[in-house]
């Protein structure tokens, strides 16, 4: 995965890499447009390294991200802010600093401060990676409540089961090329999927 993800997601977040082709969001061509332009229609990128900003508190890691979208109404970003660390299960460590988060929590704070930008279309590049059991469940929680507000997610992942128990479509790309695509039970019975990247014993 780590060796197709690369090219799709530079080509999303950098107008430089794009040789040929069109990017569409949303029926909009985007594909001459630098990043920031691209974040405005509401592209939001998640990385895999962590991305909170240690040295702040929880509630001021989402906060700086609101305030940056609506720096104009204090009430109104109080307001969301709480809407987004009670959504996210972290009001009860709103106070604390980001360097003493377990990896799930941090991973929490990282989503809810994608979401302070209101994005349309999120890319997430490894959500299930380094969290415990637990946590795992909790962020497959939170990507099924993005998909219910409607919000586009793309994600890669090298945990291959969860991400197929976790997508409603997936695409498998080898030499550069979509072999197959669709439902994670279609990619299962697809012999030439299973020849090249699951491997004929993988099971969900």
């Amino acid at each position: 995965m780590e060796q197709v993800k690369q090219p799709v997601f530079s080509a999303l977040l950098d107008y430089k890499n794009i040789s040929h082709g069109n990017i569409k969001l949303n029926d909009f061509n985007i594909t001459n447009l630098p990043i920031y332009k691209r974040a405005k229609l509401g592209l939001n990128y998640l990385p895999q390294e962590t991305s909170i900003f240690r040295g702040l508190s929880v509630e001021q890691n989402i906060l700086s991200i609101i305030q940056l979208n609506n720096s104009n109404n204090d009430k109104q970003n109080i307001e969301f802010l709480n809407e987004l660390l009670n959504e996210f299960s972290l009001d009860h460590i709103r106070n604390a600093s980001a360097l003493t988060l377990s990896g799930g929590e941090r991973r929490r704070v990282e989503i809810a401060r994608a979401l302070a930008s209101k994005p349309k279309f999120l890319l997430l590049d490894e959500p299930l990676a380094g969290i415990d059991p637990i946590a795992l469940i909790e962020i497959k929680n939170i990507i099924f409540k993005l998909k219910e507000k409607n919000i586009g997610i793309l994600i890669t992942d090298h945990n291959v089961r969860e991400t197929l128990n976790t997508v409603d479509r997936s695409y498998i790309l080898h030499d550069g090329k979509i072999i197959s695509s669709g439902s994670s039970e279609l990619l299962l019975n697809d012999s030439d999927v299973r020849r090249v990247y699951l491997g004929e014993k993988f099971k969900l």
